[in-house]
């Protein structure tokens, strides 16, 4: 009986990077940038995410607003789009076949066939995790060459890398060994 617990807390694992992954598609934290002026009263944060672009300010006041054209995006965030969506879907999917073939179910009767349906779970799964580290290590990427850019004038809002990695990056880039301790 203790592999149905080992089973259990798999799952329990994956859905929990699943929960991360649709929390990372939704926030629009994938890249943060501040911008201060003369003086503190001008500045701004400025959060880029995948779906839409918010500004806060100095006062407190944030607006959003949602991209109008996905070729607006860079080709980083439009990568990202399209492989957070693909990694929830394949999240999902892998969930249902889960439960499935989990041991305490009766969806399955032969031990063989639900080994191979946990197996194919676990695939999913692994599929899942990959799909949604690549788009959060190519952002990551992105924002540190842009933050050594010399190109990029001192006087432009740029990325900050360490802070925009440390607050938004480090808890997506988790999401994928949590998919991957759900084997």
């Amino acid at each position: 009986m203790p592999s149905v617990g080992l089973e259990i807390l798999g799952v329990a694992l994956a859905v929990l990077g699943w929960i991360s992954a649709i929390v990372s598609c939704a926030l629009p934290m994938w890249r943060v940038s501040a911008f201060i002026g003369v003086n503190i009263v001008t500045a701004q944060m400025t959060w880029e995410g995948i779906w839409m672009n918010c500004v806060v300010q100095s006062t407190g006041q944030m607006q959003c607003k949602i991209h109008d054209s996905m070729l607006a995006l860079s080709a980083d965030l439009q990568a990202a789009r399209a492989l957070t969506i693909i990694s929830i879907v394949v999240g999902i999917m892998g969930l249902l076949v889960a439960i499935m073939g989990a041991k305490c179910t009766n969806c399955v009767d032969e031990e063989t066939a639900k080994a191979r349906v946990m197996i194919a779970a676990g695939a999913a799964f692994i599929l899942a995790s990959l799909t949604q580290l690549i788009p959060v290590s190519w952002s990551a990427h992105t924002i540190i060459m842009e933050f050594y850019n010399p190109i990029i004038p001192e006087k432009m809002p740029v990325h900050p890398a360490y802070p925009a990695i440390r607050h938004t990056q480090h808890l997506f880039t988790w999401l994928s060994p949590i998919c991957l301790l759900g084997l």
